[in-house]
């Protein structure tokens, strides 16, 4: 599997235009459960103690508009909030946790309200796109799995 360098977001760029390719070939899912918890997290400022709060509001908006809504139940290799997924960022190893909805961290969690956890709700296993950081740099991201909290069994 090959996976690009990271590369710098050039300055005035728009990073909506890098999502849209990705939503438009194999698009984003979002249950009705994360949407509203994303807009609840919006709606409450959830996202302020961000590295850029800025940039991951936008990031959600924008996910919020280009998503299509997933079916009911939702699929098993769709991420959402509450599951847990195993992904790797531009080709190095594997990393995991359970993706959460809540803004404050914890151990072993993955934050929507952060760039990672923003780009991970609404994947699906094997979906690759482009993971935007803090500092402007520009990742590529795939889902390699896909499942049920630990502490949480099959549903």
């Amino acid at each position: 599997m090959t996976f690009a360098k990271s590369t710098q977001l050039p300055a005035g760029s728009d990073f909506r235009s890098l999502f849209e390719r990705s939503a438009v070939e194999t698009g984003f899912l979002l249950t009705v459960e994360d949407r509203f918890g994303i807009e609840r997290l919006l709606h409450r400022r959830g996202t302020r103690n961000a590295p850029s709060p800025a940039l991951l509001n936008g990031l959600l908006r924008h996910k919020l508009r280009i998503s299509r809504g997933a079916p009911w139940p939702a699929p098993p290799e769709l991420v959402v909030a509450g599951c847990h997924v195993t992904y790797m960022i531009s080709g190095g190893g594997a990393r995991s946790g359970v993706l959460s909805m809540s803004p404050a961290p914890a151990p072993g969690r993955i934050l929507i309200a952060s760039l990672l956890g923003a780009t991970l709700v609404g994947m699906r296993k094997m979906q690759k796109v482009p993971l935007l950081r803090d500092d402007g740099q520009i990742e590529t991201i795939v889902v390699l799995d896909v499942g049920p909290a630990p502490d949480r069994g099959p549903a």
